[in-house]
């Protein structure tokens, strides 16, 4: 039995390749690895988690009642994740668990990666690069043209610390930002659409960064994608299933809409098949956040917000419950 002067005990799950987590954890807690256990999940944290107050989710494990029900001493759930559409947060409120996310660590690389894919959908840069390296460029000479940034008329999906950065980004491309949100936003310069179809009719491009919700899931139907136009062009780097999969690939084949730039998938990692031959279509493996910088942010706000709890300070970047 751990002596009452012992560091508090955190169970961590992770991926395998992100061990430097356990690495600075282990210097303020100790760490209880559920990802090392080749027991079954209920049986190992019952014989070693009942006690656990805080829980360290890195990654995207599905937090759900059952799971819950095997941590009756839980008190607080850290995900590294800024969505948590993978945690039912009526249970977690139920038992008098907060949770928290990854607050703004993410931020700055998931607006740069939504930029990104805009200008590669766009001036078509990744079609390009396969048109010199299969020989066509010297075969024969011809690519077809790609489509203005600059001026862009960009409708953001959810302009919370993501979406801000986005706007921040493509106002230096001269583009005339407007957004729809849960609720207008004050002293904010943009056009605020009360609708996610009349952003749509209104605009180039649909920027999606929004929380994935009950009300938000499939936002993005077929009605959208036709109001959007047969030059629209979709970018998402909130999460799949915000979009109608099924008729987004339908409405991209029959040139319903003129492309798409896609970080997130409604069943990851499966990628519809029909995207890998479009070129007007640039797919990104869920890798907005993927860099070092972002990395070691998450973990420092994840540290911050157990030192925290463990401390009786108010959380870093609680997650709203009700």
């Amino acid at each position: 039995m751990a002596d009452s002067s012992d560091p508090p005990l955190v169970l961590v799950h992770r991926r395998p390749s992100l061990d430097y987590f356990d690495e600075l954890l282990s210097r303020n807690f100790r760490v209880l690895n559920l990802h090392d256990s080749s027991d079954p999940l209920p049986i190992f944290l019952s014989r070693h988690a009942s006690s656990v107050r805080a829980f360290v989710n890195v990654g995207r494990l599905e937090i759900d009642a059952e799971l819950l029900s095997h941590l009756p001493s839980l008190q607080l759930l850290v995900c590294t994740s800024v969505g948590t559409d993978h945690v039912d947060l009526a249970e977690c409120m139920r038992r008098g668990v907060a949770v928290t996310n990854a607050g703004d660590a993410f931020s700055e690389d998931v607006a740069d990666c939504a930029v990104g894919l805009l200008i590669s959908v766009l001036r078509r840069i990744p079609a390009g690069d396969r048109f010199v390296r299969s020989g066509n460029w010297a075969k024969s000479g011809n690519f077809q043209l790609g489509t203005k940034v600059s001026g862009k008329r960009v409708g953001i999906v959810g302009l919370g610390s993501i979406g801000s950065l986005i706007a921040k980004r493509l106002e230096a491309f001269g583009c005339i930002i407007s957004y729809n949100s849960r609720s207008q936003k004050q002293s904010i310069p943009y056009q605020y659409s009360p609708d996610i179809l009349s952003l749509a009719a209104n605009n180039d491009v649909l920027v999606l960064c929004c929380a994935l919700t009950d009300q938000t899931r499939h936002i993005v139907n077929r009605e959208v994608m036709e109001s959007l136009g047969k030059n629209g062009v979709i970018i998402n780097v909130g999460r799949g299933g915000l979009i109608d999969e099924k008729e987004m690939v339908k409405c991209l084949v029959e040139g319903v809409i003129g492309g798409a730039g896609l970080d997130v998938f409604e069943n990851e990692p499966k990628v519809p098949e029909e995207l890998f031959g479009l070129d007007n279509v640039v797919l990104s493996p869920h890798a907005a956040v993927a860099t070092p910088g972002s990395l070691n942010n998450v973990t420092q706000v994840a540290l911050a917000n157990l030192k925290a709890f463990f401390s009786n300070q108010p959380l870093i970047s609680p997650v709203r419950l009700d």
